[in-house]
């Protein structure tokens, strides 16, 4: 098969289209034929020697992928070859084949192409998981995501919204929040005129966000503390603003706040399916029933993915970009 692999890191033309030796799915595993993948910051990290892939797992960057089942590996049930399904992985996305462990596998929802449906996987994931699972975000509530016209963000308003929770959002440009605002943000914030910390607190009445989805990291640490309210919850998911910041602890007690940073890949099994697993519960039905959907920015072939990721380091994009084999 080919994969885009990488030699020696560096800038997205250290991506190299090449033939690699076919995957084969062990215990508990099928082999997914790949029809696309789907672009994350993550895979930049990878392909710039920072984010290395954990040992035993393939070393192709790519954290999604749609496509049909090949083969079956011993002790899968409950699927069949031929079957389309869209995957959560730990790498190996950016090929025509890879090898999934059958609970990170997700049928294709009703009414999403089989294409489309790699630009769900990661983002569904990540938000149910840090929204929902860790941060507890209740209907009535506020909601801060930073980025909101990524692919995170996008999916983040969206299911948001759908269980009644008031949403704020953070992007750069009148285009980006004015699409934020179709997907139903509340309160828009340009992030290049605006702090956001008083944006949410005029907004709120001085309450602050019970709860924020923050992409930045060290950047917004203390700005983020400040913006929550009393017992709101901070969860981290990136770090493009930096790794290392101060905290001022006083503030965070007075809010009686929380802080959680959590990362997807590295993850146990089981603690990646069992986040499948409550996608598929919560999320799909969603997606099935028309409220939520996948936000697709462009789509690219996968041979030149290096064009991709030229794409998402100048951050013009809405949503997600994907790669077609």
């Amino acid at each position: 098969m080919h994969a885009i692999t990488i030699p020696e890191p560096g800038g997205p033309e250290a991506l190299v289209w090449a033939e690699v030796p076919d995957p084969v799915p062990g215990e508990g595993e099928v082999l997914v034929e790949v029809v696309s993948s789907a672009v994350n910051r993550a895979d930049l990290l990878q392909r710039q020697g920072f984010y290395s892939p954990p040992p035993g797992s393939s070393p192709y960057p790519g954290l999604e992928c749609a496509g049909r089942i090949a083969a079956l590996g011993p002790g899968v049930a409950g699927w069949s070859v031929g079957d389309e399904v869209c995957a959560l992985l730990v790498g190996g996305g950016y090929a025509e084949k890879v090898v999934v462990p059958v609970g990170q596998l997700l049928p294709v929802p009703q009414g999403v192409d089989l294409v489309t449906a790699a630009a769900l996987p990661e983002v569904t994931c990540t938000v149910w998981s840090n929204v929902f699972m860790v941060a507890h975000l209740r209907p009535g509530e506020t909601f801060l995501v930073h980025g909101g016209s990524s692919g995170i963000g996008t999916m983040a308003i969206q299911l948001a919204k759908a269980v009644g929770a008031r949403v704020a959002v953070t992007a750069g440009s009148k285009e980006k929040l004015d699409f934020c605002a179709e997907l139903g943000a509340d309160i828009l914030v340009n992030y290049r005129e605006q702090d956001f910390v008083e944006e949410i607190r005029e907004n709120t009445a001085g309450g602050g966000a019970d709860v924020i989805l923050d992409n930045m990291g060290a950047k917004y640490l203390n700005r983020n503390v400040d913006a929550l309210a009393v017992s709101g919850r901070l969860a981290i998911i990136g770090m493009q603003g930096g790794i290392k910041g101060e905290l001022n602890i006083a503030t965070l007690l007075g809010k009686r706040g929380a802080i959680t940073a959590t990362t997807l890949r590295a993850r146990p099994l089981a603690e990646k399916a069992a986040i499948v697993a409550a996608v598929r519960e919560h999320v799909w039905p969603l997606i099935e029933g028309g409220h939520v959907r996948p936000v697709v920015d462009r789509t690219l072939p996968m041979a030149d993915a290096a064009a991709a990721h030229r794409v998402l380091e100048e951050s013009g994009h809405i949503g997600k970009v994907l790669l077609t084999v």
